[in-house]
């Protein structure tokens, strides 16, 4: 989490249509090269911030409900 790149890879999901992006629409915002995004997102997976699903040759993420409210409350609380 405490990589900028990770917190906006987040940011976009989050915000994308039903809180799931495809990592064809992340590499541009954040401005990575497509390994580099797909390395953050790995990442995330392993965190258990973000779900994969593969479809055709396409990865989709999605953010794992109530992942974020941990997070939220350690933020707030500090």
């Amino acid at each position: 989490m405490a990589d900028p790149a990770r917190l906006r890879l987040l940011s976009i999901v989050a915000a994308h249509q039903d809180a799931e992006a495809c990592v064809c629409d992340l590499t541009e915002p954040i401005g990575l090269s497509q390994p580099t995004v797909s390395h953050h997102l790995k990442v995330l997976v392993d965190a258990g911030f973000l779900t994969r699903s593969k479809r055709g040759t396409w990865a989709y993420y999605r953010i794992v409900p109530g992942s974020l409210d941990a997070i939220a409350s350690v933020l707030t609380s500090a």
